[in-house]
């Protein structure tokens, strides 16, 4: 798994300069010779532009066997949301049930006599030992699976230590959440749940401002990207849209995996443009800037603050929905399990196991958010880059990995972005609108003739 207010669209609407070559001559009877100046030219209007025929031959691009390869990687993925639910459910039971649980707290408590310490202690526990449990599942999930559909470029040396970087983060980054939680709950004993989803919240925005400048960073090696025609039409599209941000960054993602991405993140001073060496490498200029359009579309439309309200709203109903199974399963078990209350950090298992639970059935809300924000994207981003024919080319690229033409029911229960077939549809929409457009009219050569 941004971005923000108002579109602009870029300055380039120059309908009169078409207007004036597309006239040939005026029509109708004779003119006399002293009204030749006034004589009105008619424009030659634009050839018929067949929209479905132009996404079919997209879509034809793909090979039968390419399309059930990226249909059979996506549709197992609807899978792994299940499977990822009850491996969260098997190692809490595992801790709560052998008591194991309980007993990493006694020896926080036996280390040291200060609460927030004991909640420190307890966390690093926790987060090391379910890394280690869930190894496997993860070792399948992000390391053969992705070999298995040819999108990893890591050998196991190399993910297992991109998996060290990551436990590294958890450690530093999910201690300090848990002891601010932790804390706030064993004040606020009644509305705990509400300051809880608060900190949360908080937390998630924190992480997104340093995200960009301090983490990213340790996962790959960012570097300026040399001057060229490209950039400077990346940072013209910038500017023009209100984008803060005077480089682009491009970053060495083929070390990891094949796939093609761009980024604009950060809030507060931290924004940045960042485009990975794959889309860099596999893209033509044209899908890179539609791609960066769309990017940019996250931002000028305050996407990232958008997420954080509705996200924020989720979040509170979660902490509420673990508030009552908290209250529930502590009255049935909590004895048994030894945990003393929702303040025992003993009882953690139980929060994670039930805000799993939750955010599984709220799939679909999520998607859903997610998915919208990601049309309201491609909208300003074709309109921004001005770049239909590029726009389709990269959902074609992006067919490796996400399926092409979902059904409706299928789209919404699944699909955090729109189908490959609706985003080059829409271009092809957005394409048929403006065929009187230069610069729509100059990308033909390097497009299906069906497209055209």
């Amino acid at each position: 798994m941004k971005k923000l207010l108002g579109v602009l669209l870029l300055a380039f609407l120059a309908v009169g300069a078409l207007h004036a070559q597309a006239v040939t001559s005026s029509v109708g009877a004779p003119v006399p010779r002293a009204d030749v100046s006034s004589t009105q030219p008619v424009p030659v209007p634009a050839p018929a532009f067949n929209v479905d025929a132009a996404t079919q031959a997209y879509m034809a691009e793909l090979t039968p066997a390419q399309r059930a390869s990226s249909d059979a990687y996506f549709e197992g993925g609807y899978w792994l949301i299940g499977w990822d639910l009850l491996v969260a459910l098997g190692v809490a039971w595992l801790l709560l049930g052998t008591r194991l649980s309980a007993r990493m707290r006694n020896l926080a408590e036996r280390l040291t006599r200060w609460r927030w310490l004991q909640t420190a202690i307890y966390a690093a526990q926790y987060i090391v030992l379910t890394t280690l449990l869930t190894l496997p599942w993860s070792l399948y999930e992000g390391y053969f699976r992705e070999h298995r559909y040819g999108l990893s470029n890591l050998s196991l040396g190399g993910w297992l230590g991109e998996q060290a970087k990551g436990l590294l983060v958890g450690l530093i980054l999910g201690t300090l959440a848990l002891v601010i939680i932790y804390a706030v709950i064993r004040r606020a004993t009644r509305t705990w749940w509400l300051w809880g989803a608060g900190v949360a919240l908080v937390f998630v925005i924190f992480v997104a401002t340093i995200a960009p400048v301090y983490i990213s960073p340790l996962f790959n090696t960012y570097k300026s990207l040399p001057d060229s025609p490209l950039k400077e039409q990346i940072l013209s599209m910038a500017r023009a849209n209100g984008i803060p941000a005077s480089d682009v960054y491009w970053f060495d993602a083929s070390r990891q995996s094949k796939r093609i991405s761009a980024n604009v993140s950060g809030m507060f001073g931290t924004t940045r443009i960042s485009l990975n060496d794959n889309l860099l490498k596999r893209s033509s200029p044209e899908e890179v800037k539609a791609v960066l359009g769309h990017e940019m579309g996250h931002y000028v439309l305050n996407h990232v603050y958008k997420g954080i309200v509705f996200f924020g709203i989720i979040i509170v109903l979660g902490f509420a929905f673990v508030r009552w199974g908290f209250g529930w399963a502590q009255r049935r078990w909590g004895e048994r399990w030894q945990v003393r209350g929702v303040a025992d950090v003993a009882g953690l298992p139980l929060i994670a196991a039930l805000f799993a639970i939750f955010m599984f059935l709220m799939t679909p809300v999520n998607n859903t958010i997610t998915r919208s924000m990601e049309a309201e994207a491609d909208a300003f981003g074709l309109n921004a880059a001005r770049q239909p024919d590029g726009f389709a080319q990269a959902a074609v690229q992006l067919s490796e990995y996400r399926k092409m033409h979902p059904g409706p029911v299928e789209e919404f229960m699944f699909f955090d972005h729109p189908s490959g077939w609706q985003r080059i549809h829409r271009a092809m929409v957005w394409k048929a609108e403006h065929l009187d457009d230069p610069q729509v009219r100059r990308q033909d050569a390097a497009i299906p003739p069906a497209a055209r």
